[in-house]
């Protein structure tokens, strides 16, 4: 390998940079340095996180604040995120933060059981921050406010606070003063309970599997149409079926009806999992996004990453997000989307299950890891050395397109995020032959933390071989959970899934679900909704999985159509005709 690297860098050119290019596609998880928590230190448990993400359009510009993070991000473009270090900011750090840009001036304000302050400015970028209500009134014991979100009704000129994160107390709102700095005017009012008795996704555990009292948490109000959207996460961050719902009303304070097509956001299936608990923006187009929390859990079990999904609202007013293939790439809006998957490129996932080979392996953590698609299994290198690597072969010569490379913290020991040798640096190669090799990205340069770094390469290169080559991390361990290989095969799309049943359970929130193997496919979406033409949700399950599959996240007295499609690398087959469910 040594002969072959060195006429490599002696000859062959960079095909890209991607540091370089002008990015054209987003994936999730989202490309940001994630901040490392301190809240386990004395626990020696490290490890990065995001979660409860907020995103707000102030003058054209976007800023994402994030649970415990230090500051927060600026973005231009919803895809280059710069981290902010402000001038004021709580000793206890900010969770579930509320924030919202009115006019000239970004509001921001943190979960509490306390008297904190609302902070503003004028100028998120630079990071100065003011006092805008020093205290506001405390609230009794327990109630919070915790997930606080802040909406102002613009057509009213009135000002509303929603929160609440239990599985004891429910969602409350309020109206607020501006006349008296926002304060609390008149009584809180209780908004909503969950009902996992009604409603199946409201169910705690894995794919609604478990007896603990679900939570419900991260409020957010969107105005839409006259209607009011006061949206909710549920049952539980802790899990893969963490999702948003709404419940829809004519006032800012209710009275609420709940929505028969929730959730609105949901995703329990593929590499990232979990979307509950984040908020409803537009960007500079007019095209609404739902933000979430995808669940990690490696070293705790509240370690998250943050999430972005295209997000409508149909011609009934119906809401829905699209996580259908919402873990692979997608275009940024150009202007106004028409359809809810046209922002989806058709890059396919390369990578699933294929023979990966390493220079070195510690202990268990074999390199098979790196395709299983599985953020909690992970790869470790011997040493954290220059020039570690890891080869993922694609069995075939692929159009390679984009390339994701996710780390994971194994005995990390970092506590301190603003360590300024928290940064990664590696290589990307391609090769047909395995022989000779092309680099296709350098961030050997980088000085900027990129625990899930996405690539996008500025030409699409033909491929076999893809290799990660280490330069460095500043944990004490290389560990990488998966490479994740996007393009396209080259072939043909698979066929529809035949023999598609659906049965309702005698507990009409579970649906039994079965079909016919199709050869070639690399897994299957399993799509639903309350109309043939709303089939919004996605479950998606990978075909080494069985041919079958229990959603429990329907709610009693709703009827639904299902249908399935089959995907692969060369692209997604037709989706089958849609089965009425009573």
């Amino acid at each position: 390998m040594r002969r072959i690297y060195i006429f490599l860098m002696g000859c062959l050119p960079i095909l890209a940079q991607a540091q370089a290019i002008t990015q054209r596609t987003y994936c999730n998880p989202m490309d940001i340095n994630y901040r490392y928590n301190y809240e386990q230190l004395n626990d020696s448990i490290s490890y990065r996180s995001g979660a409860d993400p907020v995103i707000v359009n102030h003058k054209g510009e976007y800023y994402l604040f994030v649970t415990i993070s230090g500051g927060y991000w600026h973005s231009k473009d919803l895809v280059h995120w710069n981290y902010i270090v402000p001038d004021k900011w709580p000793m206890e750090d900010m969770c579930a933060p509320a924030a919202i840009s009115v006019r000239d001036t970004l509001y921001l304000f943190q979960s509490t059981f306390e008297q904190r302050p609302i902070l503003f400015t004028t100028t998120p970028e630079n990071g100065k921050l003011y006092f805008y209500n020093r205290w506001l009134p405390r609230l009794p014991k327990d109630i919070g406010p915790w997930d606080p979100a802040l909406f102002y009704d613009e057509e009213l000129d009135k000002w509303y606070m929603y929160w609440g994160s239990s599985n004891v107390y429910p969602i409350y709102g309020s109206e607020l003063d501006k006349h008296l700095r926002l304060k609390y005017k008149g009584e809180y009012k209780e908004m909503l309970y969950l009902h996992p008795e009604e409603h199946g996704w409201e169910r705690f555990g894995r794919d609604h599997r478990s007896d603990i009292k679900p939570f419900i948490e991260g409020a957010w109000m969107t105005k839409h149409n006259g209607k009011y959207y006061l949206q909710y996460g549920a049952p539980g961050t802790e899990y893969n079926v963490y999702a948003n719902g709404t419940y829809v009303g004519d006032h800012p304070l209710g009275p609420f009806t709940y929505a028969p097509y929730n959730p609105v956001s949901y995703k329990p299936g593929g590499f990232v999992t979990g979307a509950g608990h984040g908020n409803t923006f537009q960007d500079n187009y007019g095209n609404y996004w739902n933000t979430g929390t995808p669940w990690v859990a490696v070293n705790w079990n509240f370690e998250r990453r943050i999430a972005m999904f295209p997000t409508g609202f149909d011609k009934d007013g119906q809401m829905f997000a699209n996580t259908r293939f919402g873990d692979l790439p997608h275009y940024l809006p150009a202007g106004k989307w028409q359809n809810k998957d046209e922002l989806f490129t058709g890059w396919m996932l390369l990578s699933y299950k294929k023979p990966a080979t390493a220079s070195s392996v510690r202990d268990t953590f074999q390199v098979a890891n790196i395709t299983d698609e599985n953020p909690r299994t992970f790869w470790v290198a011997q040493r954290n050395r220059p020039g570690e690597w890891v080869m993922v072969d694609l069995q075939r010569d692929q159009e390679v397109k984009a390339v994701q490379v996710n780390y994971t913290d194994y005995k990390s020991n970092i506590y301190d995020g603003f360590d300024p040798k928290i940064y990664t640096q590696f290589r990307l190669f391609a090769s047909r032959d395995g022989k000779v090799w092309m680099k296709i990205a350098d961030l050997s340069d980088e000085r900027r933390d990129r625990p899930n770094a996405y690539i996008e390469l500025e030409k699409p290169v033909q491929a076999r071989y893809i290799r990660y080559e280490h330069v460095y991390v500043a944990s004490p361990n290389l560990a990488i959970s998966d490479i994740r290989v996007f393009g396209n095969g080259g072939g043909k799309a698979p066929k529809t899934p035949g023999k598609f049943t659906v049965v309702r359970d005698s507990d009409p929130r579970n649906a039994f679900i079965k079909w016919q193997r199709v050869p070639g496919a690399v897994g299957y979406n399993i799509l639903w909704g309350i109309a043939k033409d709303k089939l919004y949700q996605t479950y998606q399950v990978f075909a080494d999985q069985p041919e079958s599959l229990e959603v429990r996240a329907l709610s009693k007295g709703v009827r639904y159509y299902f249908a399935i499609e089959a995907f692969n690398e060369n692209g997604v087959s037709v989706a089958s005709e849609a089965v009425y469910v009573k």
